[in-house]
């Protein structure tokens, strides 16, 4: 079943500049399997070296966060958008 993965701008330069991508998968932890074989430097900057999300990385699964779902075990349907998005941080606070 066909997938629909948000990329951010970020990285992008690990799917030769494309936002979106098209997986077949049945759980997320299936879909980034997928995404690593076909764009292998988004891992490393997805997950850490024990295969785990890193800590300033959330999934989301139709504006679910995976963390508050089944995470990486989290089932997928036909038609299901994955966004990856990376926290940002930084600047200043309003005085």
């Amino acid at each position: 079943m066909s997938i629909r993965v948000r990329i951010p701008t970020p990285l992008r330069s690990a799917t030769g500049g494309r936002a979106e991508l098209q997986v077949e998968a049945t759980d997320v932890g299936g879909l980034l399997e997928r995404l690593w074989r076909e764009h292998a430097p988004l891992r490393d900057r997805i997950c850490d070296e024990e295969g785990r999300l890193r800590s300033f990385v959330r999934l989301f699964v139709n504006d679910e966060d995976v963390r508050f779902l089944q995470d990486l075990r989290t089932p997928l349907s036909a038609g299901d958008t994955v966004a990856i998005v990376p926290a940002i941080a930084g600047g200043r606070q309003p005085l």
